[in-house]
């Protein structure tokens, strides 16, 4: 049996979309590479306006926009595709927005990522709950549009506490109990929708592995609690994101940070891990530490615009299944692949694609 393939979130959005995105796919290679990143490249209000301005067309638009980035990422190969984070002008604030005790009027100037990005940002002003459920919605739109398991992403506890401003709770642990349950209702609501794969992203914990240690695996767990038997629950752990695509001096995790986590990913509720590879080679022999959990390594670079070989790819297989069983690895682009062209994207899928076939 071939490997199988995922994606991990982002996918260039249609020209007809009604929100763009941070990644900024249809503005100048200098606009770009001026960005400041995700967190700092918003508006307060811009998204409400789009809406509000697409009307009553805005939901067929979005249900093109969402079936063309399924049948791309399928077409390409792809076992378990995303919406491509098409109704999201990037996924923390679509998140966000679905809190109450956030707010988007108020901001306040923070240091996140560890120092990557300095931003204003939405502020916490209150007590923590979520409005409504609605991914579920969101899994529902996506999934007519194939016969392949189409996998929801969620912004996690300790990433969203660490992109926003809190003006309201003195101790950050409570804080983290508070979002996870909020963020549980819409893990629990897909699974009684019918999604199989949730998938947590968590790039602090890769960022800042003590304070995941301390009270993010367990803000994780609170997180998935309840979600009953055949659905998967996965979590991303990005290191490292550029602000523009071709970028190559942005600030990284440690490269130590995946092994200093292995042994809590292990004996968490985790069942996929995914982790990049391809823009920072990791030491094969961390895949030695996951005995049951199943890994999701990246095999392309998503900060590139050079495409990978189908060989240079292969090759690094090969090395990796000298330390995992072939049964518990599945390849994926590094993170999300919003920076391209949808044409780069493709082919960066169908490269992916190929080398699952060949193992």
């Amino acid at each position: 049996m071939p490997l199988k393939t995922t994606t991990i979130g982002s996918y260039p959005k249609p020209t007809e979309t009604p929100v763009d995105d941070w990644f900024m796919a249809n503005k100048s290679d200098t606009e770009r590479r001026k960005s400041k990143g995700l967190i700092a490249n918003w508006n307060p209000g811009e998204y409400e306006k789009a809406i509000s301005e697409a009307g009553d067309n805005a939901e067929t638009l979005f249900l093109a926009a969402t079936k063309q980035i399924i049948n791309d990422q399928v077409t390409a190969g792809i076992d378990v595709p995303t919406d491509g984070e098409v109704r999201r002008e990037n996924y923390i604030w679509y998140q966000c927005r679905n809190l109450n005790g956030i707010s988007f009027d108020q901001t306040t100037h923070k240091s996140v990522r560890d120092g990557a990005y300095e931003a204003d940002l939405p502020t916490i002003n209150g007590a923590i709950s979520l409005k409504e459920t609605r991914l579920e919605y969101d899994w529902r739109a996506a999934q007519q549009f194939t016969k392949n398991p189409v996998k929801v992403t969620l912004p996690g506890p300790l990433t969203i506490a660490d992109s926003i401003a809190n003006n309201f709770y003195e101790d950050p642990k409570k804080l983290g109990v508070k979002l996870a349950e909020a963020l549980n209702k819409e893990v629990r609501a897909l699974a009684e929708a019918g999604c199989i794969y949730i998938q947590v992203d968590e790039p602090v914990f890769a960022r800042n592995p003590d304070e995941a240690l301390a009270h993010g695996f367990e803000d994780l767990e609170r997180t998935f609690h309840g979600v009953p038997k055949g659905v998967v629950p996965v979590v991303h752990m990005c290191c490292g994101y550029p602000n523009a695509l071709d970028s190559t001096d942005y600030k990284k995790a440690d490269k130590g940070a995946y092994l200093k986590i292995a042994e809590a990913i292990e004996e968490s509720c985790i069942q996929e891990v995914s982790i990049e590879d391809a823009h920072r080679h990791n030491e094969l022999s961390l895949l030695e530490n996951f005995s049951k959990t199943k890994v999701i390594l990246g095999v392309v670079n998503i900060s590139s615009s050079r495409l990978e070989t189908v060989d240079e790819v292969r090759d690094r297989l090969i090395s990796a299944l000298h330390h995992i069983d072939k049964e518990r690895l599945i390849l994926a682009p590094d993170c999300g692949l919003g920076f391209f062209s949808r044409e780069q994207a493709i082919s960066k899928l169908k490269v992916v694609s190929a080398v699952a076939q060949s193992i």
